[in-house]
């Protein structure tokens, strides 16, 4: 075996450079020729074995065409690399397309590779198997190497354009976002920067219909009974400190449910599910201009993804598509048993409400407010709750897709998607879920309650109904997410490369100056675009699927976007190192998670409305019930009595333990929420007649507003008019020119 000394990879001083392949004498060396910087631990030059493992990977590189240069600082070895010409001249021959933005415009000679096409191909051959058996990430594994990355190279105009906090309110430029981070990046810009904006009507008609309760916060008749209900007692609600409360306790809450449990809701939630629509058709014409433009629009990815494995290895070898339905039928079922995981871990937040109301209870400066207390401390929980299980999720979905065996990169990422979006949708949604639909509403009644364990009560609904429950648990959540997030998303990178950038002084020589400027950026990973994306699925299915109960959704979401399209330009451009990028003509499987949270939305939205607001009650009341029924034109409001009918009465003398209850010795009856009878507590008439009205307008409510959205999708084209006529104009110009240059038939 060879000596240490023999299998030393040469090196200098800091500043001194050894390439092990001589560069061509016409090309001056500057940082901005490198494709890729590779690094490893200066203390793996003390390790013969790593040291053979470091020349043959780079060796095996020299073969394929590369050249590279060492240079080392007092802890790091960096391994500059550069590509052939040839590689990137030979994907253009095999892909046959330009690689400009503008196509109608012939080149006299062959354009440049651009630098994004460059960094895509290499960085696709350094992940490859080698000959060795060995891949980049099993030698960073085994500690040869440390990490790679890009250079980022003339980035000062993009940042003076775009990632600037004074340039919030400019238009991207796009274009100039493609050329450095290439289409991917670009397209997620491009799909962000177009939510935002069309997310400006939706601000503007929810705050409408928050303030329109808030104008009508005197002269709502169901306020004024609740304000001025002295003499109505409502049923304890607990085990601990249990007292009789009067209706006129909760007058504040009853007069802030009323600014988003209107009769306008209704009218909201059929705008959202419509604004939903066309905001995805008008996106999906948008984007088809854009790939145009970049001369994407025929590009196929399993086209580019069989040039880049040819290119790596001239003997590859085609791998059919393929389908087990084992494999289905295991993958179903490991989703299904994580989904109910998921939904466990929702019960585990109930348990959690349960047992802080009776804790709670026992906390005198709560006073009044345990219910309002348990509330928000339960949200906050959900959300470490979704902080944890975000990141279960992510390795179970990638444990999953390992086990499928997807084809190509691009089939693992849109399986992913699925698996990854499926899981967060239960740990986002399960708890707003429950609180919508079931909270409240398997309690019993007083004196029979159902409990937990034959121990805890369970938790009820807000003393003003269950939509102010929901209404806190949607701007608890939406606010830390929108704050709290976008914070520490800004500051847990910059604080990172400000600590980094104090760690020694930067090189004199150009080139590694560059690369350990570079380096001291924070780490970016195939996870950090599509954690981006991910981030704004969550937010838009926060802004449709419950924005009946939180009007005011689409307003917070506008503001954040507004602040995160510069916080991750900021990233992308000044605290991260250069994502390596990647070709797409559309955002992919995204979009059909749109569509689908679309769709959820709209049977949300309806059974909120019909199960959890007041809406249906009132307008049954009204014309069923109240002084206006049948056709009747009272003086007084249509709603009057409203609050009287819809308590039902509870005896005190049928409760377990009367003489314990705090102030029972003048109070005979107390009411509480539900439609029952008087006599035997059972389920009401009226409550019925109700079930079955909530039951048709969920169903009228529903097809109403998904024919919107399909009568709305069809009247929208997805792809322009102009865009179809010029891709036509091409095809027959190609068909023209290859007619004139075809040798002229002859008559025989």
């Amino acid at each position: 075996m060879q000596g240490e000394e023999s299998l030393q990879i040469p090196r200098g001083t800091e500043g001194d450079s050894f390439p092990l392949m001589e560069i061509n004498a016409c090309e001056t060396e500057t940082s901005e020729q490198w494709d890729f910087v590779l690094v490893a631990e200066l203390c793996t030059q003390r390790n013969p074995r790593q040291i053979h493992r470091q020349q043959r990977f780079l060796e095996e590189l020299r073969g394929k065409g590369f050249r590279y240069k060492v240079l080392e600082d007092k802890e790091k070895m960096f391994f500059g690399i550069r590509a052939d010409s040839r590689l990137f001249n030979l994907y253009r021959t095999l892909l046959l397309e330009p690689e400009g933005p503008a196509p109608s415009v012939e080149p006299a000679g062959l354009a440049p590779i651009p630098a994004t096409t460059r960094i895509r191909i290499v960085n696709f051959i350094l992940k490859s198997k080698m000959a060795a058996s060995d891949t980049f990430e099993e030698l960073v594994k085994d500690g040869v190497f440390e990490t790679r990355f890009p250079l980022h190279t003339r980035e000062e105009d993009l940042k003076k354009k775009w990632a600037q906090w004074r340039n919030m309110f400019h238009k991207q430029p796009i274009d100039d976002i493609r050329d450095y981070f290439g289409e991917k990046v670009a397209l997620y810009f491009a799909w962000l920067g177009w939510y935002t904006y069309m997310l400006v009507p939706a601000a503007v008609v929810g705050l409408l219909v928050f303030l329109s309760g808030f104008s009508q916060l005197d002269t709502s008749q169901i306020s004024k009974e609740i304000c001025e209900a002295h003499d109505i007692f409502m049923c304890p609600r607990g085990d601990h400190g249990r007292r009789y409360h009067q209706l006129s306790d909760t007058c504040a809450f009853a007069k802030l449910t009323h600014f988003f449990d209107n009769d306008r809701t209704v009218l909201f939630a059929i705008f959202m599910a419509l604004w939903a629509t066309v905001f995805l058709e008008l996106w999906k014409r948008y984007r088809a201009r854009v790939v145009l433009h970049w001369d994407l629009y025929g590009w196929d990815e399993d086209q580019e993804e069989m040039a880049l494995e040819l290119i790596n290895c001239p003997d590859y070898q085609l791998r059919p598509y393929q389908h087990s339905y084992l494999r289905s039928t295991v993958i179903l079922v490991l989703s299904l048993l994580m989904i109910c995981f998921m939904i466990g871990m929702a019960h585990v937040l109930v348990v959690y409400r349960v047992l802080a109301a009776a804790l709670f209870s026992n906390l005198p400066f709560l006073g009044e407010q345990v219910t309002t207390a348990v509330v928000v401390t339960g949200a906050l929980v959900h959300y470490l709750t979704i902080l944890i299980m975000t990141k279960v999720n992510k390795r179970v979905a990638l444990k999953l897709c390992d086990f499928e065996q997807p084809r190509t990169f691009w089939e693992r990422e849109r399986k992913f998607t699925v698996k990854f979006f499926t899981l967060q949708f239960f740990v986002h949604f399960s708890s707003l879920i429950y609180i919508a639909f079931i909270l409240g509403r398997i309690n019993g009644h007083p004196g029979k309650s159902v409990r937990l364990a034959g121990l805890w009560k369970l938790e009820e609904c807000h003393l003003s109904g269950c939509m102010m429950d929901l209404f806190v648990q949607m701007a608890v959540i939406m606010g830390l997410k929108q704050t709290l997030s976008n914070c520490m998303e800004y500051l847990c990178p910059w604080l990172t490369h400000k600590c980094r950038s104090r760690q020694g002084h930067l090189s004199r020589d150009p080139d590694l100056e560059a690369w350990q400027r570079n380096y001291r950026l924070n780490q970016v990973n195939i996870f950090s675009l599509f954690d981006e994306f991910m981030e704004m699925m969550i937010q838009y299915g926060f802004t449709t699927i419950f924005v009946a109960a939180f009007p005011l959704a689409p307003l917070l979401a506008l503001l954040s976007n507004l602040m995160e399209i510069r916080l991750d330009a900021i990233k992308m451009v000044q605290l991260q190192r250069r994502l390596v990028p990647r070709k797409a003509k559309d955002i992919g499987t995204w979009l059909q998670v749109l569509e689908t949270i679309g769709v959820l939305a709209v049977i949300a939205n309806g059974m909120v409305i019909a199960f959890t607001s007041e809406f249906i009650p009132r307008v049954v009341y009204k014309y069923h019930y109240g002084p206006c029924r049948g056709g009747a034109h009272p003086p007084v409001d249509c709603l009057t009595g409203y609050v009287n009918h819809s308590l039902s009465v509870f005896y005190t003398k049928d409760f377990q333990d009367p003489d314990g209850i705090e102030g029972s010795e003048n109070v005979t009856e107390c009411r509480y929420r539900d439609y029952r009878n008087a006599q035997d507590y059972n389920f009401s008439e009226q409550f019925w007649v109700l079930l079955a009205i909530r039951l048709a307008f969920l169903i009228l409510f529903e097809h109403v507003a998904l024919c919107i959205k399909l009568i709305a999708a069809r009247l929208v084209p997805d792809v322009p008019q102009s865009v179809k006529n010029k891709v036509l104009e091409e095809k027959y110009q190609r068909l023209r020119e290859k007619l004139s240059s075809s040798p002229k038939s002859t008559d025989v």
